[in-house]
């Protein structure tokens, strides 16, 4: 696993930027970083194909008509079952994440349906999976703050 924090200051400041804004010219991160366009060129190009960026992606705006329903799922489940719940869970595509978190749920997953009746299956679905014993949902109605690259 890549961690940003190994990475130089400038490669750092690049992603960052990147985040922001992928579609910023070459000419215009240069300026802002203060390095040559040919150190943004080199840099971009080993970032891509060390993996540390992956990809691009369009954000559409808050304001774009949608009937995707996203929600967080919290899921608790009975102990050692972790690992089963994880290769079960990774079977259903409409988890765009899932992460262990600490506190009340041992793990969050992102879930993106189209309605609300497959919201409901995928519900039923998580629950139904062997040693999950509670989940909580929270169907987002608005994002607020959104630095997110997808």
């Amino acid at each position: 696993m890549k961690r940003l924090d190994l990475l130089d200051e400038t490669d750092r400041q690049l992603i960052s930027l990147l985040q922001v804004n992928a579609r910023e010219s070459i000419a215009e991160l240069a300026r802002k970083l203060g390095v040559a366009r040919t150190t943004i060129i080199a840099r971009i190009e080993r970032l891509e194909k060390n993996e540390t960026i992956t990809g691009y992606t369009v954000k559409l705006g808050q304001n774009v008509l949608s009937s995707e329903l996203n929600a967080y799922v919290g899921i608790t489940v009975q102990p050692k079952s972790n690992q089963a719940v994880v290769v079960e869970l990774e079977r259903i595509p409409e988890i765009q994440l899932l992460c262990a978190v600490s506190g009340e749920f041992d793990y969050v997953a992102w879930v993106k349906a189209i309605n609300p009746e497959q919201l409901d299956h995928l519900l039923n679905q998580i629950g139904n999976i062997d040693g999950v014993m509670k989940t909580t949902t929270s169907i987002v109605l608005a994002r607020k703050i959104d630095r997110s690259a997808t």
